[in-house]
């Protein structure tokens, strides 16, 4: 419509087809989003189950474990990445654990068994004495002698056991100073040649060697070695005590013409309380704990002890030092 100069041009479009698809089209888009926000929160809690079961089970496995199921362990077979390598060092923490609570409950029974032989005993003379000792002097006599000895069998044991429950407790502590080992090991020799006058006891030890560790404890361990040679040596036997180089080591030897020992008892020597079945029969004594000794000695001092032995011929135990460790010196 046109009127006049100052008329205006008004033009008029219907655009109600349009806005009807722009509604339609926002209506699929908010159904799409729908779709796709619905399914994604369906991902997200099937992907957070797939993170979160593990944790929960590792919770309820680690809430489970007491002393009674020290052998529980996480299931690493669901895990990943991080979650995995955090479950198996669990386990190996758990495994440490279950080795070391097993070898002390078989500690502690063992050392009860130990003292429970001596207790009976004494036990046994004290009533013996009560009912006869009184009045026969025989009894008495012999009833003492007994006690006497199984006391001091008692104490031996105790001092066995407390030396290597500090050292499993990490509260043993070497005291070191540098001294002469080959004056050591001949003063060794004399004492015992001194001592045992059933073996022979001689020595191959030429060359000046000075040692820094503790003096005593080298010393206990020494001696462990050279009682055991001695406790399985037939009289006129032969224990020889060696000072020498093997490889980079000094290398302290104790050798004798004994029983020797099988394949399978060389493998539990220096296990606690381990007593071989030779030893038995024979009634040679002892609590099984020497060997376990100086081998804490040893170990403690870096060193090793190795082990040749023949059933019949004899055996000889190396103790080897490294020189670097030790710092150990010619003089």
């Amino acid at each position: 419509m046109i009127s006049g100069a100052h008329d205006r041009l008004v033009i008029y479009s219907d655009i109600t087809s349009e806005i009807a698809e722009a509604i339609d089209i926002s209506k699929i888009i908010l159904i799409v989003f729908a779709i796709v926000l619905f399914f994604s929160m369906i991902s997200v809690i099937l992907s957070g189950r797939g993170i979160f079961q593990p944790i929960r089970e590792m919770t309820q496995t680690v809430k489970d474990v007491s002393e009674r199921n020290l052998n529980l362990r996480l299931n690493v077979s669901g895990s990943k990445n991080e979650l995995k390598e955090l479950a198996l060092t669990f386990n190996e923490m758990m495994n440490r654990i279950e080795d070391n609570y097993n070898r002390q409950k078989q500690f502690v029974s063992d050392a009860s068994h130990e003292l429970r032989t001596p207790i009976a005993v004494i036990q046994g003379y004290v009533v013996m004495l009560d009912r006869w000792g009184k009045n026969d002097a025989e009894i008495l006599k012999e009833s003492i002698a007994a006690i006497k000895n199984e006391a001091e069998n008692m104490n031996e044991l105790i001092d066995k056991l407390l030396f290597i429950a500090r050292h499993d407790n990490s509260t043993f502590l070497f005291e070191k100073e540098e001294f002469s080992l080959t004056e050591m090991l001949l003063e060794i020799v004399k004492e015992t040649q001194i001592i045992d006058t059933t073996h022979k006891i001689s020595s191959n030890i030429s060359q000046e060697v000075s040692l820094y560790a503790d003096k005593n404890r080298m010393k206990q361990a020494i001696r462990i070695l050279i009682d055991n040679a001695i406790k399985y040596t037939p009289e006129d036997g032969e224990i020889t005590v060696s000072l020498g180089k093997e490889s980079n080591y000094t290398a302290i030897s104790i050798k004798d013409t004994g029983i020797g020992m099988t394949k399978e008892e060389l493998k539990h020597i220096f296990d606690r309380f381990y007593r071989s079945d030779q030893s038995r029969t024979k009634e040679k004594g002892g609590h099984g704990l020497g060997l376990a000794i100086a081998k804490i000695i040893i170990a403690g001092h870096n060193g090793k002890i190795k082990v040749k032995s023949k059933v019949g011929e004899g055996s000889e135990f190396i103790i080897l030092l490294d020189e670097g460790d030790y710092y150990l010196t010619k003089l």
